[in-house]
């Protein structure tokens, strides 16, 4: 495929650096030229990528609460451009289509069936024509679902029957997910609690602004976290559309349609039952509106009602959180709910450390309780900071979640419910990082009334996990004795395949549920029996024998896939860290024969770098290629070194002094292997990334030479922009002035000298990789004479969702690197030049120490690199 010809969407073709003044002067209006905004056709990809983009993606299955059946669905992948392009408004943190008040660009289910389980045949659900399922939510009886329909000026409510599989809208209603769940189940099955439309038109826009726009802040004790500016309230219009549209009716409605609408329209956010079904938990938002904070900080009332609408309690006016700390959770009682084993029962938590999570206290937060009408008292104290409540089917007990953010450790605590303080027990106390000790998460089970609850078998409760290990992901189903603290293997994933258990059908059988996917074949639905005790049975290996059953066969959508090799490569860093990839070679690659290669990776911290290293790839799973996958580029001639592990080792509070020599280490480590394996051509590679990891290869590009060109997707590039934090990184500028600066490519641009595409959408909504941390990129290559291109696609955020962006970006990034990595030729000889990230800073050495040039490093490379990049500044 051609490379556009100049002028195409915005690019900067590099200027020599010893041109004479006139020949200077011509490139320059060449250069002006060439950036002009330009707007033009999507392009597309190659015919074997289109042909992956256009088959259908497999189906999926939702098992219903009873397990006697289940829906097939399957859901649209790729939204045109057009569904994108429709109207949106930006309010507060939401973004929706004010025609229907669905969320903008929801995708949804397009095929529906009913399945009897455990074998039975699969009945086709007829949709009426367009029809896009938004949501789905099963009775407590597993009789009926209930269905959001995406409609053309509304979302509708509808039902399925699934004894007949017929669907049937209910009545006329015009629902109103705008700030939450738009219907739910009641208690009883046969009701459902929603959320309608207020109708009337929005308010008008006022002919011309009453006067400025200011924001005023007093002085206040620490930083809080920053949100994407553009898709907050701005303007007293905006907080009057936000309110409107917000707007909602609570009523209750039966299956024939009739409607109970309780109390007046209002701002709600939330409305729950209570699991007797005789009260409701309701939470709405009141003025005044913040311009600063999206609205879940807004200030807000919870309250209890009656079935009849009418106020029971207040539990809780919460004032604005507009300084909350990063990181931290808000003052005042949070995260308040229903507790499912009491019939009208609240619980909800507090904070102990004015909500500093970093904070050197005693305990971090206190869960309450209080019945209904009856007085609130203190449940349970949490040493750390809360991070969840399961409540077991036995009554007596619930385990008890704590998270310690700076250490990445997490605790899980069974504590008895009516002495809480009395012979608690820890059940795990670990790294949240040691993949390898995750000892899965409790088995749920609904009740009849809907409330789910940790399935109890004989004072045992089974754990259900992913099961990493050095061979990949084995996922396991365990029997934990809660008495004794035993814990039996009961199945785990063979070598062949990835299966993963998803529900009991017969405890006592010893049949449940699971999903099975291999290499070659999507996942499937499957019943697996246990049988007889294995003797001899190895560490980690399951003690009882079973028999597998196929219950569903679907076929791979996309065979030619099965031409791309695969396989799980691991190695080590220089510093003996441990590490891995998955390597994909092209169709009919033959052994010997180098290739261009693409490494694609995203950095993550850890603590301990053991947990580092850990494998977190499955090989056996199911090779789907959707979306800007770079595995695509397989397709291509590529070598592709996919998921490279990027870890950045070190104390959470300063790991990222370290970035910088981590993240070249680790891509040197990846390059080395792969040139070992005889597979990559180590003068033709490249480097991609998404987010943290276009920061990361902006990064690499900047600092190192391993890589002949790169592609940064949608990554933030000037920390000075968000001060106050970035990724984990959570000491502000202020404090650790060097590791933004250094960090930053934008203020590195000179050193990139390695062509770099750049892409990203034109409404991001992910808090820091806003659209101009792009813009800024590439406006300082450019002007530092660098080769860069930026490709802005509209109406896309953070991930690239309409099916002309999609292949829009893998169109780009082939042929960027098929004209700088695969044809790049041999490496030009060049003086060393790039200097590489200095030795970390002391943490108390930080704040005091100027911003200076960075020193070099111990490594070769980078010295080279530093030295080049002197000359050309002068």
């Amino acid at each position: 495929m051609p490379f556009p010809r100049p002028g195409r969407l915005l690019r900067r073709a590099r200027l020599g650096s010893s041109r004479v003044l006139a020949c200077a002067l011509v490139a320059s209006l060449a250069a002006l030229s060439s950036v002009a905004h330009a707007e033009d056709e999507y392009l597309r990809a190659a015919p074997e990528i289109r042909e992956v983009l256009d088959a259908p993606p497999p189906p999926s299955v939702w098992l219903s609460p009873t397990h006697r059946h289940a829906l097939v669905t399957r859901t649209q992948r790729y939204p045109s451009i057009e569904t994108l392009a429709r109207p949106m408004l930006k309010l507060a943190g939401v973004r929706i289509d004010p025609q229907t008040r669905a969320h903008h660009g929801e995708r949804g289910v397009v095929e529906l069936g009913v399945m009897t389980l455990p074998a039975g045949p699969t009945r086709p659900v007829a949709l009426p024509a367009r029809a896009q399922i938004s949501g789905l939510s099963w009775n407590p009886a597993g009789t009926r679902v209930a269905l959001t329909m995406i409609g053309r000026d509304a979302v509708e409510l509808w039902l399925l029957e699934v004894a007949s599989a017929k669907l049937r809208r209910v009545g006329k209603l015009a629902l109103n997910p705008t700030l939450g769940g738009a219907m739910q189940w009641m208690p009883d099955g046969e009701s459902l609690l929603v959320q309608l439309v207020v109708p009337g038109p929005p308010p008008p826009p006022p002919p011309a602004p009453k006067g400025p726009r200011i924001e005023v802040s007093d002085k206040v004790g620490s930083a809080s976290s920053t949100y994407e500016a553009r898709d907050l309230l701005r303007t007293p219009h905006e907080a009057d559309l936000f309110e409107h549209y917000g707007t909602s009716q609570l009523a209750i409605v039966d299956a024939r349609g009739r409607v109970r609408k309780l109390g007046k329209p209002a701002v709600y956010t939330s409305a729950s039952p209570s699991p007797d079904g005789r009260h409701l938990l309701v939470e709405r938002i009141e003025r005044p509106y913040s311009f600063t904070r999206a609205y879940w900080r807004f200030p807000a009332v919870i309250e209890v009602w009656d079935l009849r609408g009418t106020v029971v309690e207040t539990v809780v006016r919460q004032p604005l959180a507009d300084q909350v700390p990063v990181d931290g959770v808000r003052t005042g009682p949070r995260d308040v709910s229903w507790r499912p084993t009491a019939p009208s029962t609240l619980l909800w938590v507090e904070a102990l450390d004015g909500g500093d999570t970093y904070a050197k206290v005693a305990a971090h937060d206190r869960i309450m309780m209080k019945p209904v009408g009856g007085a609130a008292s203190e449940w349970l104290q949490t040493r750390d900071r809360f991070a969840g409540l399961m409540w077991l089917q036995d009554g007596k007990h619930a385990i008890v979640a704590e998270a310690d953010r700076a250490k990445h450790r997490q605790r899980s605590t069974l504590v008895a419910v009516d002495r809480p303080g009395e012979g608690a027990r820890t059940l795990w106390d670990r790294s949240w990082d040691d993949r390898y000790g995750d000892p899965g998460d409790p088995v749920f089970e609904p009740t009849p009334t809907g409330q789910w609850l940790v399935k109890v078998d004989d004072g045992a409760i089974y754990l259900e996990g992913t099961g990493a290990s050095p061979d990949g992901d084995r996922p396991f189903l365990d029997r934990l004795e809660l008495a004794s603290g035993k814990r039996e293997r009961l199945f785990r994933s063979d070598r062949d395949g990835l299966e993963s258990f998803a529900a009991w059908l017969d405890p006592k059988a010893g049949s449940f549920f699971t999903t099975r996917e291999t290499p070659t074949t999507p996942s499937n639905l499957m019943l697996r029996t246990l049988g007889a005790t294995r003797s001899g049975a190895k560490q980690g290996e399951a003690t009882r024998d079973s028999a597998l059953e196929p219950l569903t066969n679907f076929t791979d959508p996309t065979p030619q896939l099965r031409a791309i090799g695969k396989r799980l490569v691991t190695y080590e860093r220089a510093d003996g860290v441990p590490l891995s990839f998955t390597l994909y070679t092209p169709p009919g690659w033959k052994e010997g024969t180098r290739l261009p290669t693409v490494v694609w990776a995203y950095p993550l911290d850890y603590t301990d770098k053991a947990h580092a290293g850990q494998i977190s790839a499955a090989p056996q799973e199911f090779t789907s290629v959707t979306g800007t996958s770079p595995v695509f580029l397989a397709l291509q001639g590529y070598a592709v070194l996919d998921e490279v592990a990027m870890p950045v080792v070190g104390p959470t509070e300063t790991a990222y002094d370290d970035f910088l020599p981590q993240i070249e280490a680790n891509a040197r480590a990846a390059i080395d292997k792969a040139v070992a394996l005889g597979v990559t051509d180590r003068d033709r590679v490249g480097v991609m990334g998404h987010s943290h990891g276009g920061l990361m290869t902006a990064n690499l590009l900047a600092w190192t030479d391993l890589f002949r060109a790169g592609v940064a997707r949608s990554g933030a590039y000037n920390h000075t922009m968000r001060p106050f934090g970035f990724q984990n990184e959570r000491r502000s500028l202020y404090v650790a002035p060097r590791s933004y600066l250094e960090l930053s490519p934008v203020l590195h641009a000179d050193r990139i000298d390695e062509p770099l595409l750049i892409v990203h959408g034109e409404i991001d909504a992910n808090p820091g990789t806003v659209p101009l941390q792009s813009e800024k990129l590439f406006e300082a290559v450019r002007g530092t004479g660098g080769t860069t291109k930026l490709v802005m696609l509209p109406f896309e955020s953070h991930g690239y969702v309409a099916r002309e962006s999609v292949e829009h970006v893998l169109a780009e990034t082939a042929m960027w690197f098929d004209r700088y990595v695969k044809n790049a030729g041999p490496r030009k000889a060049k003086p060393p030049t790039k200097a590489a990230k200095p030795a970390a800073p002391k943490a108390d050495a930080e704040k005091a120490a100027p911003p200076a040039k960075p020193a070099a490093c111990n490594c070769e490379d980078g010295a080279r690199k530093r030295r080049r990049h002197r000359r050309r500044r002068t």
